[in-house]
């Protein structure tokens, strides 16, 4: 007689079900990952539970229920507000954390330093991509924080499928990246924002724009690239092609046409007066890096 024995059925608590919360929860039920959920306003765990997930009466129950528990709310104040209670710190004791939430890199070093302090391993983490697809090969996942815990979580993790970068022990490192990809992703959108009010008011219709705008997004990661050598290696590659004096140029021809329109124009007003305050600095023969150190607060004359 032959008997198979099985591993045990990982585990995991999902604390947050907004559309992210959701998505997360829902994408390890499908990787048949024991799944327990619970939610500060009752009522959000939509169809989790007839798909198998354990909805936990509070939140200190949910972290009991699973060796890791994933929280994803809406900044740091409000995980702060479900994790730093009695029962949920005492719950989570020896337990494993991976928080999901956005918020600034001080924030998660503030955790880390509490979870530090309550005998919690903590790892941090960021979600670079909507909710709609996670649980497909087109999520994207970032995190920092001991190497050994996430190790020791990571196919748990791997069951949210996507593509996961471990970016090393500084707990803050992921926040990091994730705030800095946010500010690109804000201020082109409000570019194009911007874009396409102007290119309506001159009679283009945005799904005229759309292509032409598309083309602009293709070039751009080469210009990011190379943009982020000149920076880190104090290279100019862009001054022979468009240096500054010329880019202020085309930034006030934008600001005149929208504002023609009575567009605000606060957001181009504002990169094209960071633009004359490094060619004030004697840098107008220089491109775009210099406006890095500038804002850095360093290069502020021009080299010799």
């Amino acid at each position: 007689m032959s008997a198979t024995h099985s591993s045990p059925q990982p585990a995991v608590t999902v604390l947050g079900l907004g559309p992210m919360g959701r998505a997360l929860a829902g994408a390890f039920l499908a990787a048949g990952v024991r799944t327990t959920v619970w939610n500060r306003t009752p009522g959000r765990e939509g169809d989790l539970v007839e798909r198998g997930a354990v909805l936990a009466a509070s939140a200190a129950e949910a972290v009991a229920a699973s060796p890791l528990t994933v929280i994803c709310l809406v900044n740091y104040d409000a995980t702060d507000a479900v994790l730093r209670q009695d029962a949920v710190e005492t719950a989570l004791k020896g337990r494993t954390l991976v928080n999901l939430s956005a918020d600034a890199p001080e924030r998660s070093r503030d955790t880390g330093r509490w979870a530090e302090g309550r005998g919690v391993a903590y790892v941090d983490g960021a979600i670079m991509t909507p909710a709609d697809v996670i649980g497909s090969p087109h999520g994207v996942f970032l995190f920092s924080g001991p190497a050994a815990v996430y190790e020791e979580h990571r196919a748990v993790l791997d069951a949210l499928n996507g593509t996961h970068t471990f970016l090393g022990e500084e707990i803050s490192r992921a926040a990091a990246y994730d705030i800095a990809l946010l500010d690109i992703f804000w201020t082109a959108a409000a570019g194009y924002w911007h874009a396409l009010a102007l290119a309506d008011a001159e009679g283009v219709r945005p799904l005229e724009l759309a292509p032409f705008a598309a083309g602009i997004a293709g070039i751009l990661p080469a210009v990011f690239e190379e943009l982020a050598d000149d920076v880190q290696n104090g290279g100019d590659r862009s001054g022979a092609i468009n240096p500054l004096t010329s880019a202020v140029s085309t930034m006030a021809h934008v600001v005149h046409a929208a504002e023609a329109h009575g567009i605000d124009s606060g957001v181009m007003r504002a990169v094209e007066g960071l633009a004359r305050r490094t060619v004030a600095l004697g840098h107008g023969a220089a491109g775009s890096a210099r406006i890095v150190d500038v804002l850095l607060g360093r290069g502020t004359a021009a080299q010799a």
